[in-house]
Formats: structure tokens, sequence, C-alpha cells
């Protein structure tokens, strides 16, 4: 691998890395990353094919679903061409601009995730709490602005990040540490003195956005007991608590990845190569394979739109039979 002096330069490419250790086994381990990616691009394809086509499933619950399926797979296809390129032809080269048009996709994009998951929360306090004047306060266009908003809060917030990294100079090496490009990886080589803006505008970020997202996420929920609690029929309350089970699912397996990869980066520097290789591919890959699975199980609807569409395709073959 090249790599630079500690003089200043602007650099023209960056190379990634596979999983530290493992480089003679990157043709295999491709295998479960390719099933990972077909899962997650089938599964959230399918979902939101299924939203589309059931005219039953037009309302407020499912066209967030559709927004946090849509995120997902923009997450999947953001990470694709690199970590594929990396595992099946070790082809580790990515231009700097294109390292940063990835960064851009992958963080505005978990930022969004974030603010669709807290949006979701709202709609299950609002469904629990006022069950009469639910579709009067989720109506189509308010739905549609809040999927704006939470569009350009990530454009907008991320934008001055991206555009302060590619004037800064860097020092050292070129070789990154994952198999994508991410803020904290890139910025790292940036030189000493100069990260001071990234640094605080990145905190201040993830402070105004993700922190206070699950904050809001988890007063939403007390506010949800605090309503459940007080139904009186026990049936009613189990009925209230299972139209949550899919959301909280898709809740803890955003955040405590998400947690457990920005803890690594700025406190667990002498932390192992692998193990921060770990905790970035389960953040990155996990959400988008498990919710679409977690949704289809635990969402009668949606997977009563699912056998509609195979039934729909097995009868199709056997008539080209």
């Amino acid at each position: 691998m090249s790599t630079f002096s500690n003089t200043s330069f602007s650099p023209s490419i960056f190379l990634l890395t596979g999983i530290p250790g493992l480089e003679e086994a990157h043709i295999w381990l491709s295998i479960p990353f390719s099933v990972m990616y077909i899962i997650a691009i089938l599964g959230n394809s399918t979902i939101l094919f299924v939203i589309q086509t059931e005219q039953s499933l037009h309302e407020p619950m499912y066209l967030f679903l559709s927004m946090l399926a849509i995120t997902d797979l923009g997450l999947s296809l953001s990470t694709l061409p690199t970590v594929l390129s990396i595992f099946w032809f070790n082809f580790q080269n990515i231009y700097f601009d294109a390292c940063l048009i990835q960064m851009f996709f992958i963080h505005s994009l978990a930022i969004i995730e974030s603010a669709v998951l807290l949006a979701m929360a709202f709609d299950r306090f609002v469904a629990i709490t006022y069950p009469l004047r639910y579709a009067s306060i989720l109506t189509n266009p308010r739905i549609a602005k809040i999927g704006i908003a939470i569009t350009v809060r990530a454009t907008f917030t991320l934008t001055p990040l991206i555009i302060r990294l590619k004037l800064l100079p860097f020092c050292g090496t070129n070789v990154l540490s994952h198999s994508y490009c991410l803020h904290q990886d890139v910025m790292k080589h940036a030189c000493a003195g100069t990260t001071m803006f990234n640094i605080m505008y990145g905190l201040a970020v993830s402070l105004c956005t993700v922190t206070v997202d699950a904050i809001l996420i988890v007063l939403s929920y007390i506010m949800i007991i605090k309503t459940m609690l007080g139904i009186a029929s026990e049936k009613e309350r189990l009925k209230a608590f299972n139209t949550c089970v899919s959301h909280i699912c898709a809740v803890l397996i955003f955040y405590i990845p998400m947690i457990g990869l920005t803890m690594i980066h700025r406190f667990g520097k002498d932390a192992a190569p692998f193990i921060q290789t770990l905790m970035a591919n389960i953040y990155l890959f996990v959400p988008p394979v498990l919710n679409p699975i977690i949704y289809s199980i635990k969402t009668k609807q949606i997977r009563t739109g699912v056998c509609k569409l195979l039934c729909r395709k097995g009868m199709g073959s056997e008539h080209r039979m």
C-alpha cells in the first residue's frame, strides 16, 4: 500500500481496507456480505412494492415504514460498490471526491433514518393516545412535509462538514480503516491543528440530530406507556403494545451499534482494528437486513401483502408453464 510523508498534501486517492488480518479470506467473506446485500435490497424493495400496490396500506404507519425502507435501501446501495470491489477483486482505490460523496450519503442517510424512527415513534404515540383523531392529525400532506423536513435537515447539516473536509490538508498515510468512507476515519488523516471545526461541528451535528432524536423517542415511549397503563382492558393494552414491537426492535438495532461505533471512534483509539471494523459493519449492514424481516414477521398487513405478492408470482409461473 502506498503511503505519503508527513508533509501536507491534498489527496487524490484513498486506499480502503477490508477486514484487518483476514485479507486472505476476502473471497470467502464476500459470500455473507453478498447475501446481506441481497436480503437488504430484496427485502426493502418488497416492502416498498407491497405498500405501493396495496391500497389498504396507504396509511401513516406504512408511509413512514416506506420512508424507512427507502433509507435502508439507500444505505445498502451507498456501500455496495466499494465493499464488493474489495472482497471480490481486491480493488482498494477510491478517489477523494468519490469518498466524500459516499461519506455524505452514508452519514446523511443515517441522520434521515434516525429522524424517520422518531417520526414513527410520534406516529405510534398519536395512534395510541388519540386514536379517533389519528387520521386527521397525520394527513398525507403533513407526512410529505415531515419527509421533506427530514431530508432537508440531513442535507444542510452534513454539507458544511463535507465542504470543510474537502479543504483540509492531509498528512501521513492515505489508508482508511474500513471498506467505505466514514467521516471520523477520513478526518483522523487530516493534519494536526486543522480539524477543530470538523470535530466540534461533527459533535454538534451528532448532538442536535441523532442524540435529540433518541431522547425524543424515549420521551414518546414514556408517554405511550403512560397512556397504555390508563387502558382498562389488558387485551387492549397488549394490542396497543404489539403495534410498537417492530418499531422498538428497529430503534434498538439502529442506535445500539451507532452508539458503540461512536464510543470506539472517540474513546477507543487503542482498540483493535478488527473491533472498529466489526462495529462499523454491524452499524451499516444489520438494520437494512433486519428491518424488513422484522416488519414482515410482526406486522400482519405487511405479511399478508408479501404472501399475496408471492402467490401472484407463483400463479404467474404456473400459467407460463
